[in-house]
């Protein structure tokens, strides 16, 4: 039987919960998540608890902050004078757009809007928080050659071509 291991392509149904029990994220009924194991195709913290794991194991993992999607930083919070946001009348708050700076291209997330500016988050909207996933591994099997040389899982659940 195969288990996780680097340049194995895995498939798994997850529920991803905060630490008060709400569900943030879960893989589509039928759909399971598929990626290639070694490849920084999901965040560390989970990757590194799927380690040998095999199909038809299920997994509690719990990932802390620095080992998910990084630690809550204060400077990624901006005030953005409002006329940087010409064309767009509406602006509310939870609205993401894509920002750069400094030749990065970012997401960021809309936290405040008042008549002269808007507060915008770059921070990712779990970056901080303690995740909960439960895992159901579905297959296990190594990855073709073609997957190893695009760095990602073909076909269901991974990416079409």
């Amino acid at each position: 039987m195969t288990t996780i291991a680097k340049d194995t392509a895995v498939k798994f149904n997850y529920t991803l919960k905060d630490d008060e029990g709400n569900v943030l994220d879960q893989s589509p009924e039928g759909q399971p998540l598929a990626y290639l194991h070694g490849h920084s195709n999901i965040i560390p913290g989970l990757e590194q608890q799927l380690e040998g794991k095999s199909a038809g194991e299920k997994v509690n993992a719990v990932v802390e902050p620095a080992d998910g999607y990084g630690e809550y930083q204060e400077q990624a919070v901006q005030h953005v004078p409002r006329d940087n946001f010409q064309g767009v009348d509406d602006i509310q708050p939870g609205m993401q757009f894509q920002s750069e700076a400094g030749g990065q291209v970012m997401l960021v997330t809309v936290t405040e809007v008042n008549d002269d500016e808007v507060v915008v988050d770059a921070n990712h909207p779990l970056a901080g928080k303690r995740l909960t996933f439960d895992v159901e591994i579905q297959e296990v099997r190594a990855a073709t050659e073609d997957e190893l040389s695009h760095g990602h899982v073909h076909g269901a659940g991974g990416v079409e071509h």
